[in-house]
């Protein structure tokens, strides 16, 4: 079988992590040194979604400010889903995924398949629960999606998060 090859675009509101996230997955690296997206950023990775199954995926980091709002449409286009993403210890970011989510709808021709990240899970402790756990959950069920807790930081769950989206692309492309 030739190689699978998809666009994903990473999405959500500013400062919520997508480009750590990004960089954790495809560099296994983390900064602190914060600067933000202007536009689109693109990485690739293959990634081994099921055993000796591979597919190349190439990954569109979309910046959150408001200003590249017009930009959009031209950077969905093509692509095969999408990981939204919001800060877990920024409530108000919760609220702004679900409007990414509503304009990646609108923008695109068709419903492509999607996962919600929780990301910055590794500040809870520090500064407590700031999100019911279950509404996350909850709305990912609503929308057939898919919620997992992400740290960029410490890389929790960034992997499952990539090969969970390729899996649901996968299935939604082929039926497989």
């Amino acid at each position: 079988m030739a190689e699978l090859s998809f666009k994903v675009i990473v999405i959500g509101p500013a400062a919520v992590g997508k480009s750590s996230l990004i960089r954790r997955f495809v560099d296994d690296k983390f900064t602190l040194a914060y600067k933000f997206t202007i536009g689109v950023d693109f990485s690739t990775k293959i990634i081994e979604y099921r055993s000796e199954k591979k597919a190349r995926v190439t990954i569109w980091d979309i910046g959150g400010q408001d200003r590249f709002k017009i930009l959009r449409r031209n950077f969905y286009e093509g692509t095969h889903g999408a990981l939204v993403v919001f800060d877990l210890s920024r409530a108000q970011t919760f609220s702004k995924m679900k409007e990414w989510i509503s304009d990646m709808n609108q923008l695109l021709e068709e419903k492509v398949p999607l996962v919600i990240l929780g990301n910055k899970i590794d500040l809870i402790p520090e500064i407590g629960e700031v999100i019911d756990k279950e509404e996350p959950k909850l709305f990912a069920d609503k929308i057939d999606s898919t919620y997992i807790e992400t740290s960029a930081k410490s890389g929790d769950n960034v992997q499952e998060a990539f090969v969970e989206l390729t899996k649901k692309i996968v299935k939604n492309t082929f039926n497989e």
